[in-house]
């Protein structure tokens, strides 16, 4: 922690509380947030593709959320190169990150990680090869996406696929390629406003929702196993521990 700088709650105690970084209305926290506003002191949104945070007020925060976007990380605009700011500051002040999809991809980035095209892109309910499955399940997940993030120096890979890296954590920051956040509500907004990418990728929206329905009680279960280890790091002391067992990230 650098000199001076006050010792943050942490996610799961009276004190914290959590920043979520919205990206777009129809990308919400969905079951993310529902869990840690059922645990926390308070969860604010940051519309950030309309307003900017200070890089002083991540200071009254225990944890950060990024959440999934229609765009590219990789996009030249103001908003992104402001979030990645933020997370490079939020890195450098060891306040803990937990990227969702784009927000994954993002973080990788400013953790110093590249972000290139998927091998496959994934839309719909997919497995991932986790070495912990224990902490993080093999899903199936929800995904939706183009991209992939290349694990940042000093990270660990903890789950993958045929379509690239699923999960990594590096020191205080998880990294989730997939959306453990999404709802039948979500979902259906989605296929409504991106019908081209489900045409263009041969799926069937109608059964897309269906199986979402079907599965998402299973997948909020997952969720909860993956955040209680989450937070259980951070509260445990920073979350310099690697859980493979690999001694202490970067």
């Amino acid at each position: 922690m650098p000199a001076g700088e006050r010792r943050r709650s942490v996610p799961g105690t009276a004190g914290a509380r959590v920043l979520i970084i919205e990206h777009d209305r129809k990308t919400p926290g969905g079951l993310v947030q529902e869990w840690f506003d059922r645990r926390t002191a308070g969860v604010d949104v940051l519309p950030i593709d309309v307003e900017r945070l200070p890089i002083s007020s991540l200071a009254e925060y225990g944890l950060l959320i990024s959440l999934g976007s229609g765009h590219s990380a990789n996009e030249d605009l103001d908003w992104i190169e402001h979030e990645l700011e933020l997370l490079t500051e939020a890195d450098r002040q060891g306040l803990p990150v937990l990227g969702i999809c784009f927000g994954s991809q993002i973080l990788s980035r400013a953790l110093g990680g590249r972000v290139s095209a998927a091998e496959r892109a994934e839309i719909g309910w997919f497995e991932i090869g986790s070495r912990e499955p224990g902490l993080v399940p093999d899903g199936p997940w929800f995904q939706w996406h183009f991209d992939a993030f290349e694990a940042p120096p000093g990270a660990v890979v903890l789950a993958s696929n045929r379509s690239g890296p699923q999960v990594f954590r590096r020191g205080p920051h998880l990294g989730l390629q997939f959306h453990p956040e999404v709802t039948p509500e979500i979902v259906e907004v989605w296929i409504d406003a991106f019908r081209y990418e489900l045409d263009r990728e041969g799926v069937n929206p109608d059964r897309l929702l269906d199986e979402t329905r079907r599965r998402v009680a299973g997948a909020s279960a997952g969720l909860d196993r993956v955040l209680s280890w989450f937070v259980g790091e951070i509260a445990n002391g920073g979350g310099g521990r690697s859980p493979t067992g690999g001694g202490t990230l970067g």
